[in-house]
């Protein structure tokens, strides 16, 4: 199998693509022949060594791959060989094998590739645990989704439209506002921290905003908690912005908002079970036609490092995804 390594942190151009021995499922693992593997931002954090959560060296990056079960290990009993399946994990994508524990692992419908699985894990669980879980949101409200047409936003954007909420999508550019209205979005802004508020209010005929899936944080969180309703729902995944401007708490006070925070990885570790079943919901609109992946670019596996300079410039419109050349993908 080759593998793309980290072996010392820095830019992507120092990646190494190696051959490595094949996999072996220990017990309660199986073996996946990678098909596609999506690229994300925290992936640019890990290989420059500047993320949280930082593997010993050297290892793989990559935390969501597609492809085929080519081998399972004592005491598996839920996933057999062949399946179409798709892993979430912490790291180890970036290559042609996996090996995975058989709970971080979920059938794929027939109706979905591979690149399609790639590009969809990560970002809808973000979605529905933000938008659902932690920001309960119901038909009917209205929702902003920060970050629009990027990978998390577009999720949230399809998510939220395909359960019955009114959206405003906050774009960083025309190109990108397209896209977020193609997704759904009824109203499309790319307004300043300084316009921000009063963009909104008037989106809202003045009553703010119910429910945000944000992703920007400094100066746009501060306006965008000027424009949240009564008993508003504000979840943080992200602060893209490079601010982390302080809460004022008098804000929140005066109509009762709430801001939480997400970290959509700690349902995978800590909920394994219900992970697999969040994602098999978003598999049913997905094959319903509700949702969609929204892959920009594809790169051969070899090309991760242009993969991850193209995330990094801020250039992808839903997200890129590597492949390996690897047949069997289904898709509409």
């Amino acid at each position: 199998m080759r593998a793309v390594l980290v072996k010392e942190f820095g830019p992507p151009s120092g990646l190494a693509v190696e051959e490595m021995p094949d996999l072996v499922p220990g017990p309660g693992e199986v073996v996946i022949e990678i098909g596609a593997v999506s690229v994300n931002f925290p992936d640019v954090l890990v290989v420059e060594g500047t993320y949280q959560n930082l593997p010993p060296r050297p290892f793989s990056p990559g935390k969501e791959a597609a492809g085929r079960v080519i081998a399972v290990g004592e005491g598996v009993e839920r996933i057999t060989v062949g399946r179409r399946v798709l892993a979430l994990v912490e790291h180890g994508g970036y290559a042609e094998q996996l090996s995975v524990p058989e709970e971080l692992v979920m059938e794929l419908p027939d109706e979905m590739s591979y690149e399609e699985a790639a590009a969809f894990g990560l970002v809808y669980s973000t979605a529905y645990f933000g938008l659902l879980r932690r920001g309960q949101m119901k038909s009917g409200e209205t929702v902003l989704v920060t970050g629009a047409g990027g990978g998390v936003g577009s999720a949230g954007v399809q998510l939220a439209k395909a359960r019955g909420a009114r959206v405003i999508a906050l774009a960083q550019d025309t190109a990108k506002g397209e896209l977020a209205r193609e997704q759904g979005a009824d109203v499309v802004l790319t307004s300043t921290p300084e316009t921000l508020r009063d963009d909104l209010l008037a989106a809202t005929d003045g009553k703010g905003v119910d429910v945000v899936l944000e992703m920007l944080g400094g100066d746009f969180l501060t306006q965008i908690i000027r424009a949240t309703a009564w008993e508003g729902r504000i979840v943080v995944v992200g602060f893209a912005s490079g601010g982390q401007n302080p809460i004022k708490p008098g804000h929140l006070l005066v109509k009762s908002i709430s801001v939480v925070g997400l970290q959509s990885s700690d349902y995978r570790d800590r909920a394994p079970e219900l992970m697999r079943s969040t994602m098999a919901e978003m598999f049913d609109l997905f094959v319903q036609g509700k949702v969609d992946a929204a892959v920009d670019r594809t790169f051969p596996l070899e090309n991760a490092g242009d993969a991850l300079q193209y995330v990094r410039e801020g250039k992808v419109k839903g997200k890129v995804v590597l492949t390996t050349g690897l047949g069997g993908g289904a898709g509409r």
